[in-house]
């Protein structure tokens, strides 16, 4: 895993506690789509990892913009919280000609890093809240060897995510609470593979572009009674229209450069959570995201006087379950514990070198300290990845005709601090 955007963020609050001169990050995301199904990201605080992604109704939590912005309303005062999540994946893959025959072997090369997380949340009266959160919710990073079989698919991919997220929340009454925001959505992608079409003649090829989009998500919470609560959570799709470039190394020493256009759709999804406080020291969270990954239907990429490279995907759309607990062992201390399972997306004929993996289980626990004015959160956890049946098309230059990936997991390290004011 590579750091792909060096930023500095200041937003100035003519408060009088209040310069965000600590939204000043360099970001990262987790390699190999360690974190969600398809190439989603939620690991966005070490909390959230801890209880498996089950995060939408923590108390006095910053990172609530992340996982549910109605729950912004339970913030008291105003709060800045930095997180960092740790994440090494790992996994093999073996590649069958036509008749079923092994014809290579070999694994991902590993690139561990960084998922941070930054947030910013104020009470501005007993009604009214606003905040803003910098995190990834979609990326990916997955590289093979150069001179492998599969890198006729794929030898090198990755999608840079950030999204900025102004948010306003208000709490109307003892049960209801809402909140809108906007989303400023980056993406970088590059793509690299060996192309065998025929009019690349075995070159080695790169596309590569930036792009900025626009996107939105609301959210609501329902209080049955001091136990009982629930939550919905929408973000609308991103779509991004792509200006690229395109360079072919050609295997006699040539090269060619072109300009490229492609889109890229980051699909919208529901959240929907349900949270039980046995009392004040014990409470546990259910939760269940849908995510329409049926947006990405295809990856194709134009190419200025070369045509069309065609790569259908045809996703299905997914659930992802978690179920969190949080129990506090003293005024001070408390645990975590989590579990999650991601369905997967990917069809046979429509899975690629570029996100190799299956359906994933999430086993995470967490211990948390915090006073009056700081919370300090620690998580471990392990992600049990299944693998993916890949199918190979002759007519896009691959050089095998099916493909397993296996042996897939990665190991998650979380740390959070927030400070409250």
């Amino acid at each position: 895993m590579e750091n792909f955007v060096n930023c500095e963020v200041s937003v100035l609050f003519l408060k009088k506690h209040f310069t965000i001169i600590g939204l000043a990050c360099v970001l990262s995301v987790p390699a190999v789509d360690a974190g969600a199904e398809g190439f989603a990201i939620n690991e966005w605080s070490a909390e959230g990892v801890a209880m498996g992604g089950a995060r939408m109704f923590a108390e006095n939590d910053a990172a609530n913009i992340a996982y549910n912005p109605a729950s912004i309303t339970k913030v008291r005062g105003e709060a800045f919280k930095q997180s960092a999540v740790y994440i090494s994946p790992h996994g093999k893959y073996t590649a069958y000609d036509a008749t079923g025959k092994s014809i290579d072997e070999g694994k991902n090369v590993v690139h561990a890093g960084w998922a941070p997380g930054n947030y910013y949340v104020k009470q501005l009266n007993d009604k009214d809240w606003i905040g803003v959160g910098l995190f990834s919710r979609f990326g990916m990073i997955s590289e093979f060897e150069r001179d492998s079989k599969v890198a006729s698919n794929a030898f090198f991919s990755r999608l840079n995510g950030a999204s900025l997220t102004p948010t306003y929340a208000r709490k109307f009454d003892n049960k209801w609470s809402a909140a809108v925001g906007a989303e400023v959505n980056y993406v970088g992608l590059e793509l690299q593979k060996n192309s065998q079409i025929p009019f690349m003649g075995g070159a080695a090829t790169q596309t590569k572009g930036e792009s900025w989009a626009l996107g939105w998500n609301a959210a609501a919470n329902y209080a049955f009674d001091s136990k009982n609560e629930i939550g919905l959570v929408y973000r609308s799709k991103v779509t991004h229209s792509m200006e690229a470039d395109f360079k072919a190394y050609m295997v006699n020493g040539m090269s060619i450069k072109r300009d490229a256009y492609g889109k890229v759709t980051l699909p919208d999804s529901w959240a929907i959570g349900y949270n039980h406080k046995f009392d004040d020291r014990t409470r546990v969270e259910l939760n269940g995201t849908y995510t329409k990954w049926s947006t990405y239907d295809a990856l194709n990429i134009d190419i200025e006087g070369l045509g069309t490279i065609a790569s259908p995907k045809n996703w299905s759309n997914g659930w992802r379950y978690a179920l969190g607990v949080e129990h506090k062992l003293s005024d001070k201390y408390t645990i975590m514990g989590g579990y999650a399972y991601d369905e997967s997306v990917i069809p046979f004929d429509g899975a690629d070198f570029i996100v190799p993996t299956g359906a994933r289980r999430t086993y995470s626990l967490g211990f948390q300290y915090h006073d009056k004015k700081q919370t300090l959160a620690m998580t471990l956890g392990f992600i049990d990845i299944d693998g993916l049946s890949i199918k190979g098309h002759v007519a896009a230059g691959d050089t095998y005709d099916t493909a397993r990936s296996h042996d897939n997991y990665a190991k998650v390290v979380g740390i959070s601090y927030q400070r409250n004011f």
